[in-house]
């Protein structure tokens, strides 16, 4: 019998239209857009479907759009018989831990979308526009990783793994000055190349404190409960169930690192053979691929694909 786990894409993965096609096929899928909105007192589903590209790449938009489509496609999913019960674990890649937490129950659709605005804007606010930066390590190991950080942070910048994605995909964040200064030293330690990103901020870095701050107390005023099945979290790469470590780990998030090639290992340790990438695009799937060859990916995000799904896992 197939052993698999529900993964939840992050921010980069959102397009105009995403999700539209899943609310005009189940009214479970469509119920979700409808409670964000409300939560939010803001027609974000208009924008989804049909707004300004521009306008659903702000933080504080994409966060709760990809968050919603992901518990949709769960939502339509379920209404077919396979829920995230079903499934061994559940994880989410950076805001995408929340629509996993959402998806299994631990969260509300309303409380994930109202504390997932506040991270969006605390985020964005958390360090001045253009002060921090971002760079993709490319066959880097985290070993080599270390080291570019280590160089960068010389003069004394912030400078740290962000993103532990795959085998040889590693993202660096910190002070701009730090990470360009890595950026430009990485042949020194053996790296083919660092590519700088387009971020509008240095995400799971310290500078992120602020952030972290204001997610304690917002994550304070929400009920967290235990999810339907294991949550592998970010900060830890480990499964859990139990409310105050998630509320806790969620903070930790804001400044820690992603990592996503660990949880991935791990739960192929554990028997996992098939991932089912729950939402927008096919990011975490293609990125997988470099972690776990052998294992198989399925996206949800479609009429089509929640059909198809159902029927190999039903």
């Amino acid at each position: 019998m197939t052993k698999f786990a529900f993964i939840f894409p992050g921010q980069g993965s959102q397009f105009i239209g995403m999700g539209k096609d899943l609310a005009d096929a189940f009214p479970e899928a469509k119920a979700v857009f409808d409670e964000v909105d409300s939560a939010l007192g803001q027609d974000l589903s208009s924008l989804i479907w049909t707004g300004d590209e521009e306008q659903l790449k702000l933080t504080a938009n994409t966060q709760p759009a990809l968050m919603a489509v992901s518990v949709a496609a769960m939502r339509a999913l379920q209404s077919k018989g396979v829920g995230p019960e079903k499934a061994a674990f559940v994880a989410g890649h950076s805001l995408g831990e929340y629509s996993a937490l959402a998806a299994s129950g631990a969260i509300s659709v309303a409380d994930a979308a109202r504390v997932l605005r506040i991270r969006g804007n605390a985020m964005q606010a958390a360090v001045p526009a253009g002060e921090g930066a971002m760079a993709a390590l490319l066959g880097a190991d985290p070993d080599q990783a270390v080291a570019v950080c280590e160089l960068g942070a010389a003069e004394g910048g912030v400078c740290e793994i962000a993103n532990d994605n795959a085998p040889g995909q590693i993202v660096i964040s910190g002070s701009k000055a730090a990470v360009e200064l890595a950026a430009s030293k990485v042949s020194e330690v053996g790296v083919k190349k660092a590519m700088m990103l387009p971020v509008s901020a240095p995400f799971h870095c310290s500078m992120m404190q602020p952030a972290a701050d204001a997610m304690m107390e917002a994550l304070a005023g929400i009920e967290v409960k235990a999810p339907a099945t294991a949550l592998v979290a970010n900060v830890t790469a480990e499964p859990t169930t139990d409310p105050a470590a998630i509320r806790q780990q969620l903070i930790e998030q804001v400044t820690g690192q992603v990592r996503w090639r660990e949880s991935v290992e791990f739960m192929v340790s554990q028997g996992v053979d098939l991932f089912v990438e729950a939402g927008a695009g096919k990011v975490l799937t293609v990125m997988n691929r470099r972690t776990a060859k052998s294992v198989e990916g399925l996206t949800l995000g479609t009429p089509e694909e929640v059909e198809s799904v159902a029927e190999r896992l039903g």
